[in-house]
């Protein structure tokens, strides 16, 4: 009903109010509207996609985390997705993802793997430093955000472009000591990036097996999840290749 009777423009046209409060309470606006399908695409096509942009590079900190929440929203639409992208959404997410509070890394991280599907946007998040601002995020255990940094090394992992940027011995390090001491979610993610590094990469395969990996696996093929348990299997007999 709002859309139907013309709420969408006067909301747009409010964005750009200079009044951050304004900003976060029409952003959250447009967030709520964008959860109907039509919407996400009625929005973009109102000129709203730059000027959430905006409030996501220069916004109060409720502003940013509500415009990464609603570019995650806007986003599942594919256009949208090369849009955010070409307007220049990727490098403020990743500014947030390692400035950001808690929530506002998380709603960073969420909008980030949703926009990285889009290649284009994949080589634009490593030149705006993803790559590090990951590591960091897997160094820090009390954001609880193992899980998320993964999920996105892994789209970045699966193309052939990006893989060099990941795919190195100290990151190959860092996933074996998840596969050792990790949650059984942390040890099914690393495990699924180390398999789509190792099979384009034999050196990182045996830098890892000589880590240890092998034990671990033995140990996850029995005892992990069920995804884990085919990584692992899948990794067992690749390490059977290698060696």
């Amino acid at each position: 009903l709002v859309i139907e009777n013309g709420g969408l423009p006067a909301l747009i046209s409010l964005v750009s109010y200079p009044d951050r409060k304004i900003q976060e309470n029409t952003v959250t606006a447009l967030l709520n509207l964008s959860i109907d399908e039509t919407s996400k695409v009625l929005i973009a096509k109102g000129g709203a996609l730059p000027l959430i942009i905006e409030v996501l590079r220069n916004g109060s900190v409720e502003g940013q985390e509500n415009s990464a929440a609603t570019l995650f929203s806007l986003s599942m639409v594919d256009e949208n997705k090369a849009a955010i992208g070409v307007l220049g959404g990727i490098a403020p997410l990743v500014a947030l993802l390692r400035d950001g509070t808690i929530r506002g890394k998380k709603d960073a991280a969420t909008a980030l793997f949703n926009l990285i599907m889009n290649h284009p946007n994949k080589f634009r998040a490593i030149e705006a430093g993803i790559v590090a601002t990951l590591l960091k995020i897997l160094g820090d255990k009390k954001l609880d955000m193992i899980d998320e940094a993964l999920s996105i090394f892994l789209l970045l992992a699966s193309h052939a472009g990006c893989r060099s940027e990941v795919g190195t011995t100290s990151f190959v390090e860092i996933l074996v000591q998840i596969t050792k001491e990790g949650t059984p979610k942390n040890k099914e993610c690393a495990l699924s990036v180390l398999l789509e590094l190792g099979l384009h990469n034999n050196s990182l395969m045996v830098h890892a097996l000589g880590l240890g990996l092998q034990e671990y696996l033995s140990d996850i093929a029995k005892t992990g999840t069920s995804r884990a348990q085919r990584k692992a299997n899948s990794l067992i007999q690749l390490s059977r290749k290698c060696s």
